[in-house]
């Protein structure tokens, strides 16, 4: 069964029941336990691979997208996407009414000796996300996303690649998903903490304090956090890709919205 079939199915279902109570009694809406339920449920889904679903311990993709607000029929943009775990995430996530925008800036394609570029020309072979369009554009990316047009918007361990180049380049790149978004628009933003005055860039972090100033730079409000990713024994002195740390680092979860 289709992930995204299932997640219909897993919603319908709980639809069914509450239209069979009594026609004086209201319907209680779906919590956003039962929401979040709902997406594990079909994130689990044989569709999805294998390798895919082994990070999922880890990364909790059903708690982040609730915590961002994403909900089937959105228009979504994974952000520097790489090899797709989260775009296809989004891909469940949004269901067959959604839209999911695989974004890749042409640099990121050629990392590694084209790694990012062959996993997700892999993930995306023979339409098997149908609801996935691939950009492989530095943003705005406005000839394939129109400007005002997307709902969520995502990063996931990104951002303190971008700044650590060059300051300068955090607002610019904040502005331009900002750009992307419709009014109350949302970016959600994880990655890996930094201490400050470390040598960030060496270890692949990031203070979180840089991502707040520079979001609110760029017109962002800052409109929730989360510790759901918080690993206390990581003390963020090491590498990211410490064989000790990997997949384990303390990282961040910030909301950032769009205002209306």
């Amino acid at each position: 069964m289709k992930a995204n079939t299932l997640i219909i199915l897993v919603l319908a279902a709980s639809l069914t029941a509450c239209a069979s109570m009594k026609s004086d009694s209201p319907a209680p809406a779906a919590t956003g336990l039962e929401v979040g339920s709902a997406l594990a449920t079909a994130l689990a889904s044989a569709d999805r691979p294998a390798e895919d679903k082994a990070r999922d311990a880890d990364r909790k993709p059903a708690e982040l997208m609730q915590f961002f607000g994403v909900k089937p029929g959105m228009t979504t943009v994974d952000v520097i996407a790489l090899g797709g775990y989260v775009t296809e995430v989004l891909s469940v996530a949004v269901g067959p009414k959604g839209k999911v925008y695989a974004q890749n800036p042409p640099i990121a394609l050629q990392l590694r000796d084209g790694m990012y570029a062959k996993a997700i020309t892999e993930r995306l072979a023979n339409n098997r996300l149908k609801n996935v369009v691939r950009v492989d554009a530095d943003l705005p990316a406005t000839a394939q996303i129109a400007p005002g047009s997307v709902d969520v918007a995502i990063t996931a361990m990104n951002y303190h690649d971008v700044r650590n180049q060059n300051p300068a380049n955090g607002p610019a790149f904040l502005k331009a998903v900002y750009t992307m978004l419709k009014p109350g628009g949302v970016f959600g933003v994880t990655d890996h903490v930094g201490n400050d005055g470390a040598d960030n860039a060496a270890l692949h972090r990031i203070p979180k304090h840089f991502l707040l100033e520079d979001a609110k730079a760029a017109g962002f409000v800052v409109d929730g956090e989360s510790d759901m990713l918080a690993h206390a024994a990581d003390d963020h002195t090491k590498v990211v890709f410490d064989p000790t740390l990997r997949g384990k680092t303390d990282q961040f979860v910030v909301r950032l919205r769009k205002p209306k």
